[in-house]
């Protein structure tokens, strides 16, 4: 089949080569002329695993092509696939600027029937906006031709999205259109063989279906987080309690592992403009309001430990963060608790040995000349001259470290550890204090109003 899709960021590259690796024609269109330029000599602008591979396969073989030639694109694809971001807007809600400028641009060039798809995270309704957009610009040409819009939210986890594309577990297609139903389930039936994963719905439910899904996910992280805050007040140790839960089947032990907090492109976005929808639907999402601030005091918690420890003076500390990227396999820091930990440290006259497996260069992007970060090498080079240990993010390289190494290389033989990666009375009988989420020296250490009281000295340590 002949696919056109429009974006070429995360969702539009994955999904134009997974789908050109089952001998599918793709053209990707993107405005951005040096980005296509680096795509067409074989450079993959963002870290996935397996990406790249499929890029250089599929291209070599003539059945994925980058342009930025609007009209090709639209000329070419039976199915157009719109995978262009949705940032938040001022007030949290997904802003569609990209997405109907895209549907305008369809509208503007297509001469015959076209399928359009929205691949991208958008918020209820939007399947009419664009389906008036591209009706708005056939009406001035006075134009008469059918269109079909489509929902088709992406289920793609950094890290595993070539994985998650080629396996998946579902693919909702959201249509009014059974002819168009038809068409999609013919499109997916490579990725659908061992079993029927297609579920067919109406295009509101499939909006829904994909801010539901990332809000209940989020929700699970936020939930954990608290009990872990409760727990370490309590007594406990939360992943007692994680395994306790976990083995009920009515819960799982998926998405409940407490932590520095969510970060990413997709989770903190998606439930602040689910609870933007609500608001403008008239209906107050307090789950969904109480889901992203515990997340953003979690993101604090590393700090908060950090200048506990330390009795609030940081000044010539040297503390090394390892794990920069918001999750493992990815190079991507958007709203990564990283950048919280590393901000409020600097605010307080810290400096920041740092360490991450992809997301140097980003950070490089991010923070050009910024003093008091010291880029290195190794994990192991980060800890030269550190005077305690931060874990940011669990990548694999870090759940086996030295501990020796650890120990000799710190002054203050303290390890803050935002991801839980180690077990306590292992680093204690070595001589280390570990301060864990919900675990080590975390638990029993402090009063009632331990986190939120300090949440003002936080923001103001990163302001």
């Amino acid at each position: 089949m002949r696919l056109t899709i429009f974006g070429s960021g995360y969702v539009g590259l994955v999904t134009g080569a997974c789908m050109a690796e089952t001998g599918n024609h793709v053209v990707c269109v993107d405005i951005d002329a040096d980005k296509i330029a680096r795509l067409n000599n074989g450079e993959v602008p963002i870290y996935e695993p397996g990406l790249d591979d499929y890029l250089e396969r599929n291209i070599e073989a003539g059945r994925l092509e980058f342009t930025t030639d609007v009209q090709k694109g639209v000329d070419h694809g039976l199915v157009q696939f719109i995978a262009v971001g949705t940032p938040p807007d001022e007030d949290g809600s997904a802003d569609l600027q990209h997405v109907l400028s895209v549907a305008k641009s369809i509208g503007q060039q297509m001469y015959e029937y076209r399928i359009v798809v929205d691949k991208s995270t958008v918020p209820v309704g939007t399947a009419d906006k664009v389906r008036e957009a591209i009706r708005g610009e056939l009406n001035k040409r006075d134009v008469a031709l059918e269109v079909d819009v489509v929902s088709n939210p992406e289920f793609l986890k950094e890290g595993a999205a070539v994985d998650d594309f080629m396996k998946p577990d579902r693919i909702i297609i959201g249509t009014d259109n059974p002819r168009t139903t038809e068409l999609l389930r013919a499109l997916y039936e490579p990725f659908n063989r061992n079993r029927d994963r297609v579920i067919a719905m109406d295009v509101r439910s499939s909006e829904l279906t994909k801010y539901a899904a990332n809000a209940m996910l989020a929700t699970k992280i936020s939930f954990m987080n608290e009990v872990a805050n409760i727990a370490e007040r309590l007594g406990a140790d939360i992943e007692k309690i994680r395994v306790g839960i976990g083995s009920d089947p009515r819960i799982g032990y998926h998405f409940i592992y407490p932590g520095a907090g969510y970060g990413g492109s997709c989770f903190p976005k998606d439930v602040r403009a689910l609870g933007r929808s609500a608001s403008a639907a008239g209906y107050e999402a307090r789950i969904l309001d109480a889901v992203e601030e515990v997340n953003d005091l979690q993101k604090q918690r590393l700090f908060e430990n950090i200048s506990d420890f330390y009795e609030g003076d940081l000044a010539g500390k040297t503390i090394a963060v390892w794990g920069l990227s918001f999750k493992p396999k990815t190079d991507d820091m958007r709203e990564a608790p990283s950048r919280v930990l590393m901000e409020a440290l600097w605010g307080e006259g810290a400096k920041v040995r740092a360490y991450d497996p992809e997301a140097m260069e980003e950070t490089r992007r991010i923070y050009p000349e910024q003093e008091g970060l010291a880029l290195c090498e190794s994990a192991y080079d980060a800890l030269e001259g550190a005077d305690a240990l931060s874990i940011v993010t669990e990548w694999q390289e870090f759940r086996s470290p030295d501990l020796e190494k650890i120990w000799d290389s710190l002054s203050d033989s303290v390890i803050f550890d935002g991801r839980n990666l180690y077990e306590p009375d292992v680093l204690q009988s070595l001589g280390l204090k570990y301060y864990a989420i919900g675990r080590g020296h975390s638990v029993k250490r402090a009063g009632p109003a331990y986190g939120r009281r300090k949440t003002d000295q936080v923001q103001k340590a990163a302001s």
